[in-house]
This record gives structure tokens, sequence and C-alpha cells, in this order.
């Protein structure tokens, strides 16, 4: 398909903001536990979606339709807004705000992978070329531009759960692009963007709740919240940006694209999490990086080439 400047656009500002969560969420969790981090983010998301979304309490109609599609928006909930964010907070706890977005850029590796596990979809030839050419943009900004130096990465914990966090993101992605019948055409109720996105917020938090919960249960490190300027504009930034405006243009830009294709745009986020972590400590971005920007957005041409064709 011909990727416009506008659909390219529309996927490459969740990965900068998606890139500023990490690297602002890496910077929270030092006041906050991770889990309970993601469920204020999506509780203060919700209160700001509720003027545009009260009709759906107000409507017995609506509510009608929500109770018949609970299953599919309880899925939602749990593989969005519950486990991905959660995953990521706490993969934070030791991994670099980088380490975890590198590792979420093997996300063409997952979609490709769901894809055909659970919707039948066979990749092209040309998006796995466009996963080598972007994931070798990735391990040019892991190694930093210097072959020795990306043998001796070491992985911690926190990568791996960054890459259930990934494979939780696949699922999600696929889902919005390929929704049970009761969710197309005509079966589909009149929700606008803001509906869609506060009914999965509301599935979601009760994961999110219950995973908080759970986690202090088992003892993951949560330190009592220090309430202060840095702490509240952590939460200003991550419950508007990276869950509000994100969301609305992933979930266009993957309506329109495909998950496949769109996923190739996630490979961004290291990119512009290298560039904000470096300008958060004052370093500026070197020649590797543009050569690391160079091979992933050769990814995504290469992709959506082959795929016009």
């Amino acid at each position: 398909m011909h990727v416009s400047p506008r659909l390219a656009l529309m996927l490459s500002i969740p990965p900068l903001l998606w890139a500023g969560n990490a690297v602002v969420g890496r910077q929270a969790i030092q006041h906050i536990g991770p889990l309970w981090l993601n469920t204020l983010r999506w509780c203060l998301a919700l209160l700001l979606l509720l003027p545009l979304v009260w009709h759906l309490v107000a409507d017995p109609r609506q509510r009608t339709q929500i109770a018949r599609r609970w299953r599919y928006l309880f899925g939602l909930g749990l593989v969005g807004v519950g486990a991905y964010n959660a995953l990521q907070y706490l993969a934070l706890l030791t991994s670099p705000p980088l380490n975890v977005t590198l590792i979420a850029s093997s996300m063409p590796l997952w979609m490709m992978a769901s894809g055909l596990l659970w919707f039948g979809e066979r990749p092209t030839r040309g998006q796995a070329i466009g996963a080598v050419l972007s994931l070798a943009g990735v391990a040019v900004v892991l190694g930093r531009g210097d072959l020795a130096v990306l043998w001796q990465v070491r992985f911690v914990p926190g990568d791996l759960l960054m890459m259930l966090a990934a494979f939780s993101w696949s699922i999600y992605s696929w889902m919005l692009a390929r929704p049970p019948a009761h969710m197309r055409g005509d079966a589909r109720p009149a929700w606008d963007w803001a509906a869609f996105l506060a009914l999965q917020i509301v599935f979601g938090l009760v994961w999110a709740v219950a995973g908080a919960g759970l986690g202090e249960a088992v003892g993951v490190p949560s330190p009592t919240p220090q309430w202060g300027l840095p702490l509240i504009a952590a939460l200003a930034y991550v419950a508007v940006f990276p869950s509000l405006v994100a969301y609305r243009l992933w979930g266009l830009g993957v309506a329109e694209a495909g998950p496949a294709l769109a996923a190739f745009f996630s490979n961004l986020t290291p990119l512009f999490a290298a560039i904000l972590s470096a300008a958060w400590l004052g370093q500026w971005p070197q020649g590797y990086h543009a050569l690391a920007f160079a091979l992933i957005v050769a990814g995504i041409a290469v992709s959506a080439q082959r795929a016009k064709r």
C-alpha cells in the first residue's frame, strides 16, 4: 500500500510519545511502584475521557451493547491496558529505557508470528526483509555503532518482561485490526474513538488493579508514593500523551495500514528513546543514530513497497 505523509506521521508520533513514556516512567518508578504507576496512569486517563463518554453510562441501550461485547473488551483491556503497560514499567526496574524500547522493536516478529498463528496471515517477503533491516537499525543503536560493544550486551530480567510486553501488544494490535463479527460493519456500535478507548480502559483497570494488588502480595518493589512536582508531572504526561494521544493515532494507523506494516513504525521507538535519553543527560545524538534511523526507515519503506506490489 502507499504510505502517505499523513499516514507516516500518524504512525510516527506514537513511537515518539512511547519513547517519552519509557524515559519518564524510569524516573517515575523512583517515586511510586511500577504497577501502581500503571493503575494511576489509566485512572487519570479515564477521568479525562469521562466528559466525552458519559452518555455510555446514562443510556441503557449503550449498556446493553457493552454487555454483549464484554468478552472482547475484557480481552482488549487485558493485553492493551493491563498487561503491556504494567510489564513495561516492571521492566524499567532493571532495564534502562533504551533497552526496553529496543526489545520492544522485536514487534514486527511478534506481529508476524501472532498473525500467522491466530489469524492465518502469512508474512510476505517484504515484511521479512523489512524486519531484518529494522532490527539491524536497532542493533546499531544497541551497540552504539560498534560491533564489539554489541557483542558485550548483557540482558537482565527486565528484558524478558519487555519481550512478554511486546507479545501482548502484538495481540492487541491484531485484535484491533481483526475484530469479531459483532465489532465490524453495521454490527459495530456507534462508538467514537473516545468511547472505545474509555471502554478498554474501564475493563483494563480491572486487570491493572488486580495486578497491583498481586504485586503487593508477592513483594514487587513498590516505594511509598512520594507526591511532589516530579511525580505529578510524570503522571500527567503518561496519562495524556502515550495514553490518549498515542492510542488514538495508533488505532487509526493500524486500521489504515494494518498491524504488520504499523509494527515497523514502532521500531522508531528505540531511536527516539536514545535521543530523548541522551538529551536528558546533556549528550546529543551521534552518527550511529543517523545510521540506525536510515536502516529503520528503509525497513518501513521496503515493507510498504512490497505490500503495494
